[in-house]
């Protein structure tokens, strides 16, 4: 399964359409639809349900592209912390968090960070308890706001 196999099938989820998509990410139509039903057959499973003018994804495709996203994730974040020169204080920095007050201050900490170093980028990502703890212990989030209760003897 190729990086860029995977980005052909997320854009084509996000759009909702193979020639949107194809149009979005400058390559044929044709090439693109061969590219999916490629990775369909590797997978072994039906990814898309094709409509007259669209497309929608099945469960099994559903599945695919939580899990598409987060290699992608992993593999911008890897590619961006490589790309920070040693000497600049820079690069890209992952938080989730629920959509509480707390952000609020987060929102200020970054603010002033920024002004500081210009040269991080943060991410922010929300999501429930789960979703954040989830992203943490796969290395996608660098870091995450959690609410009580929430089993924190894992991270420091």
């Amino acid at each position: 399964m190729e990086i860029r196999v995977l980005r052909y099938f997320l854009a084509v989820a996000r759009e909702g359409s193979v020639t949107g998509a194809a149009n979005l990410l400058h390559v044929t139509q044709p090439t693109l639809s061969r590219q999916l039903k490629d990775l369909e057959e590797e997978l072994g499973t039906k990814l898309l349900v094709r409509h007259s003018h669209s497309v929608s994804l099945t469960p099994d495709g559903m599945r695919l592209r939580k899990r598409a996203e987060e290699v992608v994730d992993m593999i911008e974040k890897t590619e961006a912390e490589f790309a920070v020169k040693e000497e600049s204080v820079g690069g890209d920095i992952h938080i989730g968090a629920g959509e509480t007050r707390v952000m609020r201050h987060v929102a200020e900490v970054i603010t002033e960070l920024r002004k500081d170093y210009p040269n991080i980028h943060i991410h922010l990502y929300s999501g429930n308890l789960e979703d954040v703890t989830e992203r943490l212990d796969k290395g996608l989030l660098d870091f995450g706001v959690l609410i009580q209760p929430a089993d924190l003897s894992k991270y420091d």
